[in-house]
């Protein structure tokens, strides 16, 4: 992509407005915090301590509104104490030039290398440093810088006082979060039932395991609905794979494909009945065919082989979702099904008490082969199958979040693995110590009164990527150049006193609060509204704060972009290396699953479990990087745009593979499988051998893993889910050598080889 292209994108994705769900309660407790804060002060202080006050309650408000599943208190309580401390050290230092620019460079960089933690962290530390070049201008004494540090603090315990008494739909992200996870499980099985082999996105999946993180006070007063879903979600999601998959599951057509369908559209239809249970909160409503179907007595005969256990399995499953929706039994009919619909929900929890005959053999049925995990010893010919108890669930992991106080060492580490060269976090903090510290030299050499404003905006608008920094610039001055002629234009009418000056920055703050994630333009046409009337609460004029605060957002912005394009962190070049991380972890994970058909360990084995997760991970990592070089201008130097697409349909096949695999696990105790270590010990070295090809633009071989399988299929396997599988995994890793072969910069890399030789 072109510069002009590229500038021109990120314009437009600057001024866009996106349709949000606006939280008018939660933008109304944030705008009457502030509101206390700023009345307080006026009442027992002057304008200048309510003006550093009101930055600190307004700070800490904006802290709530962060995507983050941290306890929104504590975000309050922590923004407030840092902008405290950040105030009392940079008013100490503000007389003496060297001295605090050598705090802020430090402040800066510490800064831009939170983002290491999170953007939640780097946001809030950004906004700290930002609003410190405000606040130190504020006091004229050091008891005063004190009295304004402490003031800050105040700030942030109101909005966190506010919080505890009035918790707005305390538990609704969290619902939110697990219902999206089980609507997505139900798309995808309806998606199963017309492309058996159709794509899953995992971001609900782990947005709701981020959601699932609680302290010990929060798991204490969860609300038992929220409670165990999402481990069953994620169980689920391989099994609707599996009984869809033709080469592991039913034929491609016939009457046991007709049989999937209809449990795919049942298990979709419990799916979304589950997640609007949790969403709202209320009974869970399943409509009679759903019913219906998962209890039809004879899956058992229709289906055979994986396909068989993996509708039992399902059945099984779908049973505790409905147990976990509806822990207080409420399950009702939907409002159009007959009256005995009811009757057959609850029906359903019985049913899936028995869905552990999938290894027993019923009456009559042919004998398939025993699997992984199958019960060695059939029943006596001449006595009926008896039902199989299940075993006791076990209780759902709790995921703990750490506190406050353990999060340090956590961050620490964090920040101190970014500080090598190529690091991205790394030059993001080098370009906001470098703008910081250009911006405020300029903005005090130049004839203005407040030339804090080109390092603030500096500060505000960088990110570690190009697009968001370059759409925030132009965004921040757009919106600050409206909002200061709009506030302007009603000074100048009502010439407020300081009280109606004092309100009119609350009603901006509380728009703000509200329009906040609608997009950034939006949000600084009401910031610059509320700090143009701040500052005239404190004294000043608009004819000094205006014009120089339009000036120099312009010179800030300008700096930003600037500085990434002097020195940039391009993601272009670094695709090769995303996409070799990714095929590592998808190597080891597809590793772990294979291992446990050697040793089996059970369908809960936590090894597999983490594999997975890290594999998810890494895949996230690649599709963010994948759209942000997407619009950046730089040429291609790594992979091509067909070569990138087709690596990632390769590597998204080979971790489908395992994700099959990984629906069939024997059981702890079942028969092993020795012949599966080899593959899995060759699976994990040539995947990382194959990551170290990419990296170096070599075309990756498999020749470790052929030969495992050559071997395997001289000892023979007794299901045919573990060398079906096995054989899938070779053919997408054959996928990724196809697709790199393919590569431009992959072929002169071999040309570059064979002239050396």
């Amino acid at each position: 992509m072109s510069w002009l292209s590229a500038l021109g994108h990120t314009a437009r994705a600057g001024f866009a407005v996106e349709r949000r769900r606006l939280e008018p309660l939660s933008a109304l407790r944030g705008a009457l915090g502030l509101a206390f804060v700023i009345g307080v002060s006026l009442w027992l202080f002057s304008p200048a301590v309510a003006a550093s006050s009101a930055f600190g309650a307004y700070q800490a408000a904006i802290a709530t509104f962060q995507r983050s599943w941290r306890p929104r208190p504590q975000l309050a309580l922590v923004s407030g104490a840092t902008l405290g401390v950040s105030t009392f050290l940079g008013y100490l230092s503000a007389s003496h030039l060297a001295l605090f620019l050598a705090l802020l460079a430090v402040w800066a960089f510490l800064s831009g290398l939170s983002w290491a933690a999170g953007p939640t962290v780097g946001v809030m530390a950004s906004s700290n440093v930002a609003i410190m070049l405000i606040t130190i201008t504020l006091p004229s004494s050091v008891a005063e810088a004190a009295g304004h540090a402490a003031m800050s603090l105040f700030g942030g315990l109101v909005q966190a006082a506010l919080l505890v008494l009035f918790p707005f739909s305390r538990w609704r992200p969290h619902r939110d979060a697990l219902a999206d996870a089980l609507a997505a499980e139900a798309d995808y099985a309806r998606r199963l039932r017309h492309d058996p082999h159709a794509d899953f996105d995992p971001e609900p999946l782990m947005e709701a395991r981020e959601a699932a993180q609680l302290t010990p006070r929060e798991h204490r007063h969860r609300p038992a609905e929220l409670s165990g879903a999402r481990g069953l979600a994620e169980r689920i999601r391989p099994v609707l794979a599996s009984l869809a998959d033709p080469a592991l599951g039913a034929p491609a057509e016939g009457v046991e494909r007709d049989r999937v369908r209809e449990l795919l559209a049942a298990a979709a239809a419990v799916l979304d009945a589950a997640a609007r249970a949790v969403r709202r909160g209320t009974p869970l409503a399943l409509d009679a065919p759903s019913v219906a179907t998962l209890r039809t007595p004879d899956t058992g005969d229709v289906l055979t082989g994986p396909a068989r256990r993996s509708a039992l399995r399902l059945k099984a499953l779908l049973g505790d979702v409905i147990e976990t929706a509806d822990p207080a039994g409420r399950s009702t009919a939907a409002p159009d099904a007959p009256p005995q619909a009811a009757a057959r929900a609850d029906a359903v929890r019985e049913e899936a008490t028995r869905a552990t005959l999938a290894r027993t053999r019923e009456p009559g049925a042919p004998q398939e082969p025993p699997a992984p995990g199958a019960h060695t010893a059939p029943p006596p010919p001449d006595e009926p199958p008896l039902p199989v108890e299940p075993a006791e669930p076990a209780a759902p992991a709790v995921l703990h979040r750490p506190g406050l106080i353990s999060l340090v060492p956590v961050v620490a580490r964090s920040m101190r693995a970014e500080l090598r060269p190529d690091s991205a976090i790394l030059r993001h903090a080098i370009r906001v110590t470098a703008v910081a510290l250009l911006g405020y030299l300029i903005g005090t050499l130049l004839p203005f009164g407040h030339g804090y404003w080109a390092p603030l905006a500096a500060v505000m608008v960088m990110r570690p990527d190009f697009s968001r920094t370059y759409s925030r610039a132009v965004a921040r001055f757009g919106g600050t150049l409206l909002g200061v002629i709009a506030a302007t234009g009603i000074l100048q009418l009502t010439e407020p006193s300081v009280r109606v000056s004092a309100l009119l920055a609350v009603v901006c703050a509380a728009l703000m609060y509200l329009l906040m994630r609608t997009g950034y333009a939006v949000s600084q046409f009401f910031v610059s509204g509320y700090v143009v009337f701040l500052l005239g609460m404190g004294g000043e004029e608009w004819t000094q704060t205006v014009p120089e605060r339009v000036v120099l957002t312009l010179i800030g912005g300008l700096l930003a972009m600037a500085s990434y394009a002097l020195f940039p962190a391009w993601e272009t070049p670094r695709l090769r290396t995303r996409l070799a991380d990714w095929l590592t972890a998808a190597g080891r994970y597809a590793a772990e699953v294979v291992e446990r058909y050697a040793t089996p360990a059970g369908p809960d084995d936590t090894r597999v479990r983490t594999a997975l997760l890290e594999a998810r991970a890494a895949h996230t990592a690649w599709q963010e990087a994948l759209a942000r070089a997407a619009h950046e201008p730089v040429r291609s130097r790594g992979l091509s745009r067909t070569s990138a697409d087709d690596a990632e349909e390769a590597i998204g096949a080979f971790s489908r593979a395992a994700m099959l695999m990984e629906a069939h696990l024997p059981e702890r105790g079942a028969v092993p499988v020795p012949a599966a270590q080899r593959l899995a010990h060759a699976l994990r070295t040539t995947t990382e051998r194959g990551a170290r090809d990419l990296r170096d633009r070599r075309v990756p071989q498999w020749d470790e893993v052929r030969a495992a399988l050559a071997a395997w299929d001289g000892e023979g396997v007794p299901d045919r889910v573990v060398r079906r599988g096995a054989g899938m995994l070779l053919a997408a890793l054959e996928q990724v050598s196809e697709a790199a072969e393919e590569s431009p910069s992959f072929a002169e890399s071999r040309a570059e080889r064979a002239a050396g030789e």
